[in-house]
């Protein structure tokens, strides 16, 4: 039962993530983890599976798991107040020309940060080498600051730039990869089922337009789930989609079971269609990311969809770091961990000099909150990142990305997330060209229905959603149980 990676390295995260939800691991248990060997017992399931079954079994920590639900409506309790709506009322060309600068910040910043996220990811128990190993590869390359896109050119210091496509030298179009391929699916998920989509239908979208190898972590296992307990086609010949009673397994499930990385990235990259399509209703765009988030991700992982959601669809009339991140954080629980880290990094940001400064600080904060495990590709680490970047960037729509990239950790995620936002600030008529104009508008997926697509096409579409939206005053909640 694993599709991501070896059962050995399965348990190896849960182990990791039980610790964070609170838990106390019984010494046995490290025992007998410790007696697995990494390469010879990475496929033996009977010895890792009871393990793993007893980890299922302990009890978090009470008192976070009350200020961390995962149901929308207990989050929604726990919520300090906010906007909700901010009614925003574009012209047409307004809202076009947003769009695409929105879809053109996601594109180029995942473009930016893809070539070096596997150096930019590095990590050792108890600290972080990707931002350092980053900053020397630029610096040997004579791209520090960065400025452009990474060069190919390997100037002989033994570090590999992967994805020459994204490459300085070769980039000319946005290429394959689960950050656009997931903004794409919103569009499509929400063109085909409007804004009342349950999460089966996200579910169905995937299995239907996305190769299974571009989808990662918990996506992976929660899909994986998904379809080892629930019948394609029944008797009377009606998909999975179609009826309910094809499901054996429900949200809780699909999210939890062999899923260590339920707090990770994953939700928090998935949203922007959905933001879009509410653009100036940071309450609704936060609850369409949940629709999307909960049947993958738990607590943090959610949240982190909910407050990307919520400050992309503000950003379209708010041009203020402090605001937008004070509408983000009006959409998840107030003392929730993620919460707590970004009200910290402000702080660290209003009293750092300069980027690298603030990084020094939050990088240790976040390790310490994860008992000093916490992954890279973790939800809040990379939040805390985006407003990281966002601050010294100052919402303009070339240092905001940049910075993203050069804070290290998940770097082609995080260039696409701030590239979303500053994009809605600038719209692509205030975009720099820098990073713009080497792509020529231009997103080549590997998705079925997606062979290569304008940017400007992807702003008309986004922008139909939008108009659906603002028809429907309250849109049915279809899906709020599990």
């Amino acid at each position: 039962m694993s599709q991501w990676t070896t059962p050995y390295l399965l348990l190896t995260e849960e182990l990791r993530q039980r610790r964070d939800e609170g838990c106390e691991i019984p010494a046995d248990l490290w025992d007998r983890y410790q007696r697995l060997d990494a390469d010879g017992d990475g496929w033996q399931e009977w010895a890792i599976w009871s393990i793993y079954d007893e980890l299922d079994e302990l009890e978090p920590d009470a008192a976070l798991a009350a200020r961390e639900p995962n149901e929308l409506d207990e989050i929604r309790a726990l919520r300090p107040d906010g906007p909700r709506d901010l009614g925003w009322s574009p012209s047409e060309d307004e809202l076009l020309d947003r769009l695409h600068g929105a879809w053109t910040g996601r594109g180029v910043g995942n473009a930016l940060g893809k070539p070096v996220e596997h150096l930019a990811l590095g990590a050792r128990p108890f600290g972080l080498t990707g931002r350092r190993v980053l900053k020397d590869l630029l610096i040997r390359q004579g791209d520090w600051p960065l400025d452009d896109y990474v060069s190919g050119v390997n100037k002989g210091h033994g570090l590999e730039i992967h994805w020459p496509h994204s490459q300085r030298e070769y980039i000319a179009y946005v290429e394959p990869d689960d950050d656009i391929h997931y903004t794409l699916t919103g569009l499509g998920v929400l063109e085909e089922y409007g804004p009342s989509f349950r999460w089966i239908d996200v579910a169905q979208y995937w299995l239907s337009h996305i190769p299974v190898h571009y989808i990662c972590t918990a996506e992976a296992q929660a899909l994986m789930n998904l379809m080892t307990h629930s019948a394609r086609l029944t008797p009377h010949g009606r998909g999975v989609n179609a009826d309910p009673s094809n499901l054996n397994c429900d949200a809780e499930f699909t999210r939890r079971y062999r899923n260590p990385y339920r707090e990770w990235i994953g939700a928090q990259i998935r949203v922007d269609a959905y933001a879009w399509a509410c653009a100036g209703r940071p309450e609704l765009a936060a609850e369409l990311a949940w629709r999307d988030a909960h049947w993958t991700h738990v607590r943090n992982g959610i949240y982190g969809a909910m407050f990307m959601a919520a400050v992309q669809s503000s950003a379209f009339l708010v041009h203020d770091v402090e605001r937008l991140v004070a509408i983000g954080l009006s959409e998840i629980p107030g003392e929730c961990r993620l919460a707590q880290v970004v009200r910290r990094t402000l702080e660290i940001c209003r009293a750092a000099p300069d980027f690298e400064a603030a990084m020094d600080e939050v990088e240790p904060h976040c390790f310490e909150l994860g008992n000093g495990t916490m992954s890279p590709v973790h939800t809040i680490l990379n939040a805390a990142i985006c407003v990281v970047a966002l601050w010294f960037g100052e919402l303009d729509s070339h240092r905001s990305i940049t910075t993203s990239v050069m804070c290290g950790a998940d770097t082609d995620c995080n260039g696409a997330s701030v590239g979303s936002i500053v994009g809605a600030v600038s719209g692509r008529s205030g975009f720099d060209e820098r990073l713009a104009g080497p792509v020529h508008d231009t997103i080549r997926p590997a998705m079925v229905g997606f062979a290569e697509v304008t940017m400007t096409e992807l702003a008309r579409r986004s922008a139909s959603t939008w108009y659906e939206v603002r028809e429907l005053s309250t849109p049915p909640r279809t899906d709020l149980p599990s």
